[in-house]
């Protein structure tokens, strides 16, 4: 299995132990020596390389295009407001107003500009960060303060995917714009979920949103033994796939708050990432990867 594919991992909800599946699973494909990434996707609060400890080899700034207007081209013709679908460039009389946090960069400005007097500037709006943890390749995204184009953040780390490896993308919480940017173009997902009222009511979410994608998934139960069996009650009437269950140990919530690795502290977890891996490598090889 030497041709790529990429694993999600997602959650209807924060604090399901999203990041701790897929920092876990990445480490443990890395130690069987083939090539594979984590890619944390949660850019506005990655927090991968706490666990992941990874070396950092470069970092880059993330931009995108937004219109620049020199008034002394411009010959008020208004077409630049009448293109744009979110107000980001508005003509009034003979001056032109931009609103840089509106831009969504589709360029349509610039383009029926017929004086020339838009051009593109370059907005920073965050890093960029590549490296290694030991055997595992590591990309980590993170939006500056104050900006709101995660999508756009999302996209530019998503870019950075070897297509010769198993990359493990860490998805943001819930199911808005940027987890299905984050979705977008993945082979499989695995949703993260807790048995409780809360975690089954986003898990519902998650599942409608990846099956509106079809995209196929599996689920992981985190936290098993707390809450009730309307999770797996649910799964069976739906007919998902519960991939694995973590237990609800105290041991892992105590390597999570020091950024350890449970797979190197907590024996009990073993097992449950043994069959996780597994069931993917079982996936890999239905689908010829």
């Amino acid at each position: 299995m030497t041709e790529g594919f990429v694993v999600a991992v997602a959650s209807g909800k924060g604090g399901t132990g999203k990041t701790t599946v897929a920092t876990n699973l990445a480490k443990l494909y890395a130690a069987t020596g083939q090539p594979v990434q984590y890619l944390d996707c949660d850019v506005e609060e990655p927090n991968g390389h706490l666990f992941l400890k990874p070396t950092i080899a470069q970092r880059r700034d993330v931009t995108v295009d937004v219109p620049e207007v020199d008034l002394k081209k411009c010959t008020a013709c208004g077409l630049c407001g009448q293109i744009c679908q979110y107000s980001a460039i508005v003509a009034l009389g003979d001056q032109v107003l931009t609103f840089e946090s509106l831009c969504h960069s589709c360029t349509g400005c610039w383009r029926v500009c017929p004086s020339g007097a838009i051009r593109p500037r370059p907005l920073r709006i965050g890093e960029l960060q590549t490296g290694h943890a030991d055997e595992l390749g590591f990309v980590s995204a993170r939006l500056d303060i104050g900006h709101v184009r995660t999508p756009a953040m999302i996209h530019h780390a998503k870019e950075w995917i070897n297509p010769e490896a198993l990359a493990i993308v860490d998805v943001p919480p819930g199911t808005s714009c940027p987890v299905v940017a984050a979705l977008r173009g993945v082979d499989f997902v695995l949703l993260v979920t807790e048995p409780t009222p809360f975690g089954l009511n986003d898990l519902k979410l998650a599942v409608a949103l990846v099956r509106e994608m079809k995209l196929p998934f599996a689920l992981v139960i985190n936290h098993d033994g707390i809450g009730n069996n309307e999770t797996r009650a649910y799964c069976q009437a739906e007919g998902i796939v519960i991939a694995a269950t973590i237990p609800d140990d105290r041991r892992i919530a105590e390597a999570y708050s020091t950024g350890a690795m449970v797979l190197d502290t907590v024996d009990v977890c073993r097992k449950p990432f043994d069959l996780l891996r597994d069931y993917v490598n079982e996936i890999r090889r239905r689908r010829g990867r």
